[in-house]
């Protein structure tokens, strides 16, 4: 029997017309294809819908992650995978690389500007966000400056706000999500120029080598361990609450962090007004919370 009706769709690739290979068995297609390896070649670019650039906006892909892609079309949209989350959607096909060379080394500033070469007084040519991937080469000083070369050629980035792929985690996620303080709130976006409340969680999580879904009600029912007794148990640092559609965390045990719809910004606030305001405006109580670790 077809589990067409059952997989979600978000993160399984399958339409009545293709589907992906590793499907067949499983779902209903009029052909079956192994997705070819690519990379993300431009900072960030969004996840669509539908192929057209003015469907909505799922999610955003950054520099350097890798994807599977399906199908591309003549009027340049590639239907792709995500392999970081598993996310399914249409992706400008002009936003892709090739797989190689694999990328070693992942932006750890909250941004970072490329520069055309080893000099922050020449105008940048790019900005990567937190969790970006790149490949890169030698290292340069430039008045006491340092600076990695990417192995391309195309430019530099600062050393310092750069560290290997494997390099040891961020000891507190937490600590990552409050950098964003104050980006603006983006339905599916996944960048310090603006992101989502489930984005916020996934990429500090990202950042302390936990991987995380990539929407709320994903992340809601796999993430860590479910802490009894709701808002009346002993919360800490880290807690996750979520919402039916939301989700923050805590600084402490008073104090919420989240990517705000209602602030349009990612703010810090106490949780008990949060909590009266999403009740007031949704009828909503938080739903469950979660533990990590």
């Amino acid at each position: 029997m077809s589990e067409s009706l059952t997989l979600d769709r978000r993160t399984h690739a399958f339409r009545p017309d293709l589907a992906d290979a590793a499907l067949e068995g499983r779902v209903v297609a009029d052909r079956f294809v192994e997705g070819a390896p690519r990379r993300i070649a431009i900072p960030s670019t969004p996840i669509r819908r539908a192929p057209r650039s003015d469907a909505a906006i799922d999610s955003e892909a950054l520099r350097g992650e890798r994807v599977k892609v399906f199908e591309e079309t003549m009027e340049g949209w590639a239907w792709a995978q995500l392999e970081t989350d598993g996310y399914v959607g249409f992706i400008a096909s002009d936003a892709l690389g090739a797989d190689d060379p694999a990328p070693t080394h992942r932006v750890t500033a909250l941004r970072t500007f490329v520069y055309p070469a080893a000099d922050l007084r020449l105008p940048p040519v790019a900005a990567l966000s937190l969790g970006s991937e790149i490949s890169l080469g030698r290292e340069v000083e430039t008045r006491g400056m340092l600076y990695r070369l990417l192995a391309d050629g195309s430019g530099a980035v600062i050393a310092r706000h750069v560290a290997p792929m494997g390099a040891a985690a961020e000891p507190d996620f937490v600590t990552v999500a409050e950098r964003f303080l104050n980006v603006p709130y983006l339905w599916g976006g996944r960048t310090s120029l603006g992101l989502d409340c489930s984005a916020l969680v996934q990429l500090a999580l990202a950042a302390a080598g936990i991987a995380a879904p990539r929407d709320s009600d994903q992340q809601a029912a796999g993430l860590g361990q479910p802490v009894e007794g709701g808002l009346s148990a002993e919360l800490i640092r880290g807690d996750l609450i979520f919402w039916p559609g939301h989700v923050g965390m805590l600084r402490d045990a008073e104090t919420l962090l989240h990517a705000s719809g209602y602030q349009m910004m990612v703010v810090s606030e106490p949780l008990a007004e949060a909590t009266a305001r999403i009740a007031a405006s949704t009828g909503h109580q938080p739903s469950i919370i979660r533990r990590i670790g």
